[in-house]
């Protein structure tokens, strides 16, 4: 069920990033659990998460390199959502907490493919059909 008919004009909302960042959200209904956020503004965060939120439920929000703040749960889409936050995020502390290296969402990463591991396909004991005028071959192409 969406939820967005309360959600901020385009022209009033805050510029966001697109990062993947891990959280904490807290709340009464389902205590402390993991969120991955994939949008950051300076007053508030877009994610998903393993529970389904209220509208207007408030929240403690957990993010890397910031302390706890409160936020009011603004849009919900089955497990995605928007918080509003109550203290101001920095982009930079939350960077700094990554040492650094927090990658935003759509920037590309490294592709290698991995060649698969050499198996021996010989199982010891395991006999198909042994021909008995042939020990140690298979009569499956005679039959």
């Amino acid at each position: 069920m969406s939820n967005h008919a309360d959600e901020p004009s385009a022209d009033k909302r805050q510029p966001r990033q697109s990062r993947l960042v891990k959280a904490t959200l807290e709340c009464d209904r389902f205590g402390r659990f993991d969120v991955t956020v994939r949008n950051v503004s300076q007053t508030g965060i877009g994610g998903q998460g393993p529970h389904i939120l209220d509208r207007g439920e408030r929240l403690t929000v957990h993010l890397p390199g910031h302390g706890a703040m409160a936020g009011t749960v603004r849009w919900v889409d089955d497990r995605r959502f928007g918080i509003e936050t109550d203290a101001e995020i920095h982009i930079d502390q939350l960077r700094a907490a990554h040492g650094g290296g927090l990658p935003s969402a759509d920037q590309s990463v490294e592709f290698r493919i991995v060649p698969p591991p050499k198996i021996v396909s010989r199982r010891p004991g395991l006999t198909t059909g042994v021909s008995p005028q042939h020990p140690g071959k298979s009569d499956w192409n005679t039959r």
